[in-house]
């Protein structure tokens, strides 16, 4: 074998080492992965919180609506059959979670600036009982942003204090925290199930960072605790980015960028936190370092039923077992008619994912 074609095969041989070990590296893409799980009942719109019993596999819905009387908290068994729904009138639901320990379901109930809790089999006629009202401690100081000529820019949120409930998780010692989207803030609850209520709300942290001058209009959003519960990452969704809080010293850092409408937090068994893109209609998972390491979803139409094909404007997602459990929000944002596929659903649906086992 003369010296140009041994050459030639080693290059092609290096050049196919190199493509293996590229791929090996790239993210594990499953497009077409959502599967209808579930439908709500006709007339109900946009489901936004969601959570489960891990002990029934019973799948908890929230709904984020501003008609009047048009909000429920709706309860799926695990083939997605409707099992109960309970109304909450005019006062739109954000996130919930789930106290395994005392059965009860936990609600930010955005509309009423509150957190609430309900029995885990509630029906039509339970009573929601409420935990804790949400402070209004208004907007955090100005931001300062850094541009590559040494110069910076100011951002400067305004005198906001709606309280506005997002997100929550429970650490293992019973303690809530809750995300506030309009306040930049994230709140803990001190044991949540067994604090005489009114329980009192504690503020972790209240950055500039946790708040938004961005689209959509929320800041601090999904939370998911890391595995020893010594950093809690926060989803900033107007900014695109994951935030991690160290808890033992409330110093806010960026996490990962350009995650499009980074929403909904969950974690799985290997450690990967997932995260509801909900402008790219994909779930994106994140490895220690903040590096995307799968994708999962995509949105492939209307269907004929009025319902999303695939994943429509995720918001929330919850993981039992392999599977992950999505709700696609499926809100209209911008004011120009026509021009979101957003518009033409009818009904509206949860969404089931495999979870990628690489």
């Amino acid at each position: 074998m003369n010296g140009f074609l041994l050459r030639c095969m080693v290059m092609g041989l290096a050049a196919l080492t190199a493509a293996g070990a590229f791929a090996a590296q790239d993210p594990v893409a499953v497009p077409n992965a959502a599967k209808k799980f579930a439908m709500l009942p006709e007339g109900v719109r946009f489901p936004e919180g969601i959570t489960a019993n891990p002990a029934t596999g019973d799948i908890y819905v929230a709904t984020f609506d501003f008609g009047p009387n048009s909000n429920k908290l709706l309860r799926f068994a695990r083939n997605g059959r409707l099992l109960a729904e309970k109304d909450f009138g005019g006062a739109p639901l954000l996130g919930l979670a789930f106290d395994p320990a005392n059965g009860k379901v936990y609600i930010a109930n955005f509309g009423a600036s509150a957190i609430q809790r309900i029995d885990a089999n509630f029906n039509a006629g339970t009573p929601a009982e409420n935990v804790a009202t949400v402070p209004g401690i208004g907007a955090p100081g100005d931001r300062a942003v850094p541009n590559p000529d040494g110069s910076e820019d100011i951002i400067q949120f305004g005198s906001n204090s709606f309280p506005a409930p997002n997100a929550m998780v429970f650490d293992s010692q019973g303690h809530l925290y809750v995300s506030d989207s309009f306040q930049g803030a994230v709140f803990r609850i001190d044991n949540a199930p067994t604090c005489a209520t009114p329980c009192p709300v504690t503020t972790v942290a209240h950055d500039p960072l946790l708040a938004t001058a961005g689209f959509p209009p929320f800041g601090a959003n999904g939370l998911a605790l890391n595995g020893d519960e010594s950093m809690l990452f926060v989803a900033n969704t107007g900014d695109d980015r994951v935030l991690k809080l160290e808890l033992g010293t409330a110093l806010v850092t960026v996490f990962a960028e350009s995650i499009n409408g980074a929403d909904g937090l969950a974690t799985d068994a290997r450690g990967r936190l997932w995260v509801a893109a909900n402008q790219a209609d994909e779930l994106v998972a994140l490895n220690e370092n903040g590096r995307v390491v799968a994708r999962l979803g995509g949105f492939d139409g209307i269907r004929r039923d009025g319902s999303p094909d695939g994943l429509l404007f995720p918001a929330s997602a919850v993981i039992v077992g392999d599977d992950m459990y999505v709700t696609n929000l499926a809100l209209p944002l911008t004011d120009a008619a026509g021009d979101e596929p957003e518009e033409d659903v009818t009904r509206y649906t949860v969404s089931r994912l495999k979870v990628p086992n690489r």
